[in-house]
């Protein structure tokens, strides 16, 4: 047998190519039998000759080399040719033939038409990307112009409230310092922690009426009225000098009077010392939490320390970067002193010599008899202590530049005898200054401050902002910042601190200058005389009813 003459695919391959419609009526050539037998014989019929008319198929259609014209023509002459006699298994090869070529067909066309639009949407996207990131960068571009143009953010709006320490927030917004004074300092103390000064009974809470309270009330009830009757004696005009008469049993006898209600309680802290069988007095330091790099600061004070050998202050510093970061004394009470003062302590390169006229009620502290450093001569030159070097060769050794309040009683034995006072420190180095200011008695307190004061509790809409603008001139005024002789940055990250220290290097010095003649005598040191533990000591105590701390809102200006 001559297996190759008679091999299907040789048929199919001339045939194809010579004449179409022979090679198509081979499906009906029962010749064809003899091979699908041959080549298939375990296969069905109907099986053998889809398979037969399917392999012809598709050599036709690999002989058209991807011409998809004649591709098309193969195609519809092979469907077209079936014998209307053909047999259902034609038919159906027909069917499933055109069925599977057109899906094929149409698979390919969707996926060449899917991909044309994919390439649409990247050649869009891309035209997208590109306007969208001019877009950004015209709007960072023109963004910038506007920075640029437009003030810069600085803290030069209304004040408002961050910190309103009272009762046990006070205590709270402090740690208590534990040890020794400083080697600067050099008090004739140990300051002990809060457990140990509460057993001691030496830091404690009251609630109280505050007689203050009667500042703010309606005009109705002649509330201001009531409390000048308690500081000031209406027969000759003079201010009483008797604690007592400040007290709010006073108040309240007198409200009473006035068809009044009670006062409400607030609270008070009170801090003191107490002596030991060593000599140093157990004491109270208190370290604020917080830092700080401008702000008004507010405290109101019903009692301070005061008396011989006493120190107290209320101050600002950063004790870890003395005197880089600088120090600011707010309040500070030596021995007898009357006068409220002010101090700035800081490196080189920090004077007052260009404060502008009128912008300060008050005067300089001075300097003289400083011994020279090379003779030892005492150089009676009086200066103005302007100079806040804290290592000015023509100052007392860390005297730094202090303002002093002329019109005195304002802190010590007499600020205790009008019932205190309220002291206030502006730190604000946008608008180039440090400012001060001491109010005694409560009655000289602004009607905004008392506001202030008294609505700090309140919600944020309900608030009285202090506004210094509306106070009487400042005692105290430092110019710093540019266009000074004071770089702004010689005050910085600094917290509030509270304490009272005992003799010491300014209380201990200045012993036998401030304190009787009777207490010298009788103790010839400072320390002798603490030591002995006096009545005025036992009864030197703070009694705070508040702090308050603002801080200027951020804003465009063109402040610089």
């Amino acid at each position: 047998m001559e297996v190759g003459s008679s091999n299907p695919s040789d048929n199919q391959s001339s045939g194809c190519e010579a004449d179409s419609a022979s090679a198509d009526s081979a499906f009906v050539n029962e010749d064809d039998d003899v091979v699908i037998n041959t080549f298939y014989p375990n296969l069905r019929p109907n099986e053998k000759r889809e398979m037969l008319m399917a392999d012809r198929l598709s050599r036709r259609l690999l002989a058209a080399k991807g011409d998809s014209l004649e591709e098309d023509q193969i195609l519809e002459e092979t469907l077209k040719l079936v014998s209307p006699v053909a047999s259902p298994l034609k038919e159906s090869f027909s069917r499933s033939s055109l069925r599977s070529t057109g899906r094929f067909r149409n698979m390919f066309d969707s996926a060449l038409e899917e991909q044309e639009r994919a390439k649409s949407r990247v050649q869009w996207m891309g035209v997208l990307v590109i306007f969208l990131a001019a877009g950004v960068v015209a709007l960072v571009g023109y963004g910038l112009l506007v920075l640029e143009a437009s003030p810069p953010l600085q803290p030069v709006g209304p004040y408002r409230l961050i910190e309103r320490q009272e009762g046990e927030s006070l205590l709270g917004s402090y740690t208590f310092y534990v040890g020794k004074d400083s080697v600067g300092s050099n008090g004739f103390n140990y300051y002990v922690d809060e457990d140990t000064a509460e057993d001691l009974g030496i830091v404690n809470i009251t609630m109280e009426e505050d007689e203050m309270d009667l500042l703010h009330v309606t005009k109705e009830n002649n509330g201001l009225d009531l409390l000048k009757d308690v500081y000031y004696n209406k027969t000759d005009g003079r201010r009483l000098q008797s604690a007592h008469n400040t007290s709010a049993e006073n108040l309240s006898r007198k409200s009473s009077r006035q068809n009044r209600t009670s006062l409400e309680k607030r609270p008070f802290v009170y801090i003191g010392s107490s002596a030991t069988q060593a000599g140093p007095r157990n004491s109270i330091r208190l370290e604020g939490n917080r830092r700080f790099d401008r702000g008004l600061f507010i405290m109101d004070v019903r009692r301070m320390p005061a008396g011989c050998g006493v120190w107290p202050a209320f101050w600002l510093v950063d004790e870890l970067n003395w005197p880089v970061n600088g120090e600011i004394d707010i309040v500070e009470g030596v021995n007898y002193q009357t006068e409220a003062k002010t101090a700035l302590h800081s490196t080189r390169g920090c004077k007052m010599d260009d404060i502008p006229l009128g912008t300060m009620s008050g005067t300089w502290d001075t300097a003289q008899g400083i011994p020279d450093r090379d003779t030892g001569i005492p150089d009676m030159t009086l200066r103005y202590a302007q100079n806040c070097f804290v290592y000015e060769p023509h100052q007392w050794l860390n005297q730094g530049c202090v303002a002093i309040d002329q019109d005195g009683d304002s802190i010590g034995v007499p600020l205790n005898e009008k019932g205190g006072g309220v002291y206030v420190l502006e730190w604000d180095p946008i608008n180039r200054h440090i400012r001060s200011w001491v109010f005694s008695p409560h009655t000289s307190v602004p009607e905004n401050l008392i506001l202030a004061i008294r609505t700090a509790e309140k919600d944020v809409a309900d608030r009285v902002m202090p506004d210094p603008e509306e106070w009487p001139t400042p005692y105290a005024y430092f110019a710093i910042g540019r266009g000074t002789n004071c770089n702004a940055r010689c005050f910085k990250h600094m917290h509030l601190v509270i304490n009272t220290a005992f003799c010491g290097s300014v209380a201990g010095n200045r012993y036998h200058i401030d304190c009787t003649a009777e207490q010298t005598t009788k103790f010839p040191t400072c320390r002798d005389y603490v030591k002995s533990n006096p009545q005025e000591i036992q009864d030197s105590h703070w009694k705070i009813r508040g702090i308050y701390i603002y801080e200027r809102e951020w804003e465009r200006t063109w402040i610089t």
